[in-house]
């Protein structure tokens, strides 16, 4: 999976719906950054968050599994090479639906931070959408719902404290190609999709939740 996404690096960067928006918005705000506060940025992809959180003058280590994102640690999200509450926070967006093993990924980052885990990932919809997805994309593992998302953190160890929804629109033909989608699967992707896709794009939600690690 790395190679394939070392060679999706640059789309991600210049992804739109990956660069900006109000989910991200919030995300970066739930952080609490500040000057002098450590994050972990777990599958950080095209380095959106790391970006926005180092513009607030957070110190910022950036991890993925894919080289050529360019992260500063080579690692899955399952595996991380840090000491238990090495990070005063740690995030991850728009990645875990791609983890292999999520709960022990939620379990690594909350067992690396001091005090927050804030995550943001697209939202279970039904069987078709994550049939749909699997076929945009062979790394597509599985969508969580906000419940399950809910009890991964709380197994964990963290309270989960603030939860809040966004709709996302990306362009359809974009979201495709992004990943390089063959021809035929994307046909098919299409007529899973159709009665979510509206003047050319797509209707998905997300979900951003801010959990604080227990002091018990």
């Amino acid at each position: 999976m790395s190679d394939v996404w070392s060679g999706r690096a640059q789309a991600f960067r210049d992804s739109p719906t990956h660069r900006e928006g109000p989910d991200l918005d919030l995300l970066v705000e739930w952080c609490e950054p500040d000057e002098g506060v450590k994050v972990l940025d777990v599958a950080t992809g095209g380095g959106h968050v790391a970006r926005r959180l180092r513009e607030e003058g957070c110190t910022v280590v950036t991890v993925d599994r894919a080289p050529g994102m360019h992260p500063d640690v080579v690692s899955r999200a399952e595996d991380l090479p840090f000491a238990e509450g090495s990070f005063d926070v740690v995030t991850c967006r728009i990645a875990a639906h791609h983890f292999e093993d999520v709960r022990h990924a939620v379990q690594e980052m909350a067992r690396v931070t001091r005090h927050l885990v804030v995550i943001e990932d697209n939202v279970f919809v039904d069987e078709a959408v994550e049939e749909a997805e699997r076929l945009r994309d062979a790394t597509h593992v599985r969508c969580y719902s906000e419940d399950e998302w809910k009890e991964l953190l709380t197994e964990a160890g963290l309270e989960v404290e603030q939860v809040e929804r966004f709709e996302r629109h990306p362009d359809v033909e974009d979201w495709l190609a992004r990943v390089e989608t063959p021809p035929d699967d994307a046909a098919r992707v299409r007529e899973l999709l159709a009665d979510r896709i509206r003047d050319g794009r797509l209707e998905l939600q997300s979900v951003v939740i801010k959990a604080r690690r227990s002091q018990s």
